[in-house]
């Protein structure tokens, strides 16, 4: 029996290549768009961000060039709640968050597996550059990463479970993004050269302050810019348009450049201080997720990275109970933010991850 496999098209390159290349593989093949949010909520279009209404059609096009059924599925209220809501009150809580790691937890690789289990899909396909292997001799599935180290995407993928990684694929692993695009080209896909999305999809102007303002209707008072003892510097417009390691856009006039270091959220305080100030090598983290083990048994040498496009650096990882572990780099980092995503890697294999919770201990 041929097995089927329901592709994630958002109306970019990379899905509708993995589209054409799961087609290829000889699996029954079917595409779906996930609809996440309105014009309304977004507040303007752009081509930078993803998964717009725009990009259905994209993605409807090339569903039709490839033959294969195409379905729009509205997850508006999941998205909502599990990715916007979660969005805002991390913001309004003092953190950063990372509203991608949010939606391929919740919303690709929970909800969409749901619903493709529900259709009898066998896999679920995305576009992501990441690769996934089973280790002949644990049995586990492991991520690991890209063959293009410039568009590995296992930082945002670290929340993966067993079950999930044994049901994925990612048909872009071992190519480049010229390649992905030659393909797309060569298939005649009218979104060849579309560019990548770079944007939170909800918030495409980057204005996260102020779209957080328009979809609560909430006012954040202004408060204090105060230095890290205490004293006061001027006046912020509220707490949720800064975040850790900002310089631009405070709107002082200071006798030298000065960085948020923390945001006191009691005190309605942004913090402020010097550029050495953001450097620190431990910090803590909750929602642990591990691959190649159920859960850390004792301190483990890895390599960490603390954002996105940041290169990984030796640290070790100490376990502190069922989901949560302190994390000691071997030479400090700037500006570890809280809500953002710590990842670990060995090699090319991704450990786990998790969120982290406390920035200065």
């Amino acid at each position: 029996m041929t097995e089927k496999a329901l592709v994630a098209m958002s109306g970019g390159v990379d899905s509708s290549v993995a589209a054409y290349l799961t087609k290829e593989a000889g699996f029954e093949t079917t595409g779906i768009t996930m609809r996440l949010y309105d014009n309304e909520t977004a507040g303007c279009c752009s081509s930078k961000t993803c998964c717009s209404l725009s990009d259905v059609e994209d993605a409807r096009s090339v569903a039709f060039v490839l033959g294969i059924p195409f379905y729009v599925l509205n997850f508006t209220e999941e998205f909502g709640r599990e990715v916007i809501d979660r969005f805002i009150r991390a913001y309004e809580e003092g953190r950063t968050p990372n509203p991608c790691i949010d939606c391929n937890r919740y919303i690709k690789f929970r909800r969409l597996f749901q619903r493709g289990r529900e259709m009898g899909q066998d896999y679920i396909v995305t576009g992501h550059y990441a690769r996934v292997e089973q280790d002949q001799g644990s049995g586990r599935w492991l991520l690991k990463r890209s063959a293009d180290p410039k568009k590995d995407q296992t930082y945002v993928l670290y929340s993966l479970t067993q079950d999930q990684l044994a049901h994925v694929m990612f048909p872009l692993e071992g190519m480049s993004k010229s390649e992905t695009r030659r393909i797309a080209e060569e298939q005649g896909f009218l979104n060849a050269r579309k560019h990548d999305s770079q944007d939170i999809c909800f918030a495409p102007d980057g204005d996260y302050a102020g779209f957080i303002s328009r979809y609560t209707g909430k006012d954040y008072p202004d408060g204090d810019f105060v230095d890290r003892s205490g004293r006061v510097l001027g006046r912020h417009k509220g707490i949720i348009h800064y975040t850790v390691g900002q310089r631009k856009g405070l709107g002082l006039a200071l006798p030298h450049p000065m960085y948020v270091c923390r945001k006191d959220v009691e005190k309605n305080q942004v913090v402020l201080g010097e550029n050495e100030d953001l450097f620190t090598t431990t910090f803590e983290i909750e929602g642990c997720n591990w691959m190649p083990f159920d859960r850390l048994t004792g301190d483990l040498a890895v390599e960490a990275k603390v954002r996105y496009s940041q290169k990984a650096s030796p640290a070790t990882v100490i376990p502190l109970g069922e989901d949560r572990a302190r994390v000691v780099f071997r030479q400090p980092e700037r500006a570890i933010t809280c809500g953002q995503a710590a990842v670990f890697y060995d090699g090319d294999t991704v450990i786990g991850g998790g969120t982290i919770t406390k920035n200065q201990l």
